[in-house]
């Protein structure tokens, strides 16, 4: 294992401890990262792009987290293929993607990539690990935008993953108008596609009676779901810096959730976009401990 850690502290030109503490990354060049806990994969970057097959490119078009079970060996979110083949795991895509005076459906991935490119950042400490990479997201062969993506994996207490997930996008050469709606757009997260199968997938907003088709700015939205014996619930939390009018997609039965923000951006500026997904075992938490839970998010 430290072999492998010091092969990708010197790939991304930065030093890594070899031991720090409980968390590890481990990288497989050119393939997927992954950040480990006790050893075991707690979430995995899959930044591969293979383009030896029409088959390989799509499975490959697109950088995501999967979000791995307790033991560390599967995962309990989506790849490729199943119902809706471009749901991955944790991702972020638009429908509606205007550049250059086209738009473009970097959601679907219809002529369209997200690339990976390069790793800027890689941390480990005792209280949990960074990994930031560049991903370009270009519609035939041209960049329209940049991407710096950073996933923060904090030491998670009692609950099973606790994870920010910031994305700084970046309008390359043209004003850029992100859309869609809030199906097809936004920061989402997909659950393994057995849940498409049971039909598992509930939910829980702050309050009682939320119509979370027509409210707006909803600070959470929660999911519960299982596959096997296990069941998995997941909070996806919208910072209050992020645009204002997001509405959140959380009502299909095979699970796939998240928040979905429109906005524009000026040539050769960035947006910030932030979000934090925590993943406990068993029955949905409460509400009182979701909101404080969310309050600690905002606090940091």
């Amino acid at each position: 294992m430290a072999k492998h850690l010091l092969a990708f502290a010197v790939l991304i030109g930065c030093t890594l401890p070899l031991q720090a503490a409980e968390f590890e990354i481990n990288d497989t060049k050119g393939s997927h990262t992954d950040v480990l806990h006790d050893g075991k994969t707690l979430v995995r970057y899959m930044y591969a792009r293979d383009e030896s097959s029409d088959s390989t490119k799509h499975n490959t078009y697109k950088v995501y987290y999967h979000v791995f079970d307790p033991s560390g060996k599967e995962p309990i979110t989506k790849g490729p293929g199943g119902k809706y083949t471009h749901h991955r795991g944790m991702f972020i895509g638009f429908s509606k993607l205007t550049s250059h005076g086209k738009t473009s459906d970097l959601w679907h991935m219809k002529n369209a990539l997200q690339r990976h490119i390069k790793f800027v950042k890689s941390e480990v400490t005792s209280e949990g690990a960074v990994l930031s990479s560049v991903i370009q997201w270009t519609v035939a062969g041209a960049t329209i935008v940049e991407e710096t993506r950073t996933l923060t994996v904090h030491d998670a207490g009692e609950s099973h993953l606790l994870v920010d997930f910031v994305s700084e996008l970046k309008a390359v050469g043209s004003d850029a108008t992100f859309g869609g709606d809030p199906e097809h757009a936004g920061m989402q997260y997909r659950p393994h596609n057995g849940v498409a199968d049971n039909k598992s997938a509930k939910y829980l907003f702050p309050e009682e009676k939320t119509n979370v088709q027509k409210e707006v700015d909803l600070p959470w939205a929660a999911l519960t779901y299982q596959l096997g014996d296990a069941t998995y619930s997941v909070q996806h939390m919208n910072h209050p810096d992020n645009p204002k009018g997001t509405r959140y997609s959380a009502y299909r039965d095979y699970g796939r959730f998240g928040a979905f923000p429109t906005f524009e951006v000026s040539e050769d500026e960035t947006r910030t976009l932030r979000y934090r997904i925590r993943v406990t075992l068993g029955e949905v938490p409460s509400r009182g401990v979701l909101n404080a839970e969310f309050k600690k998010f905002v606090a940091q």
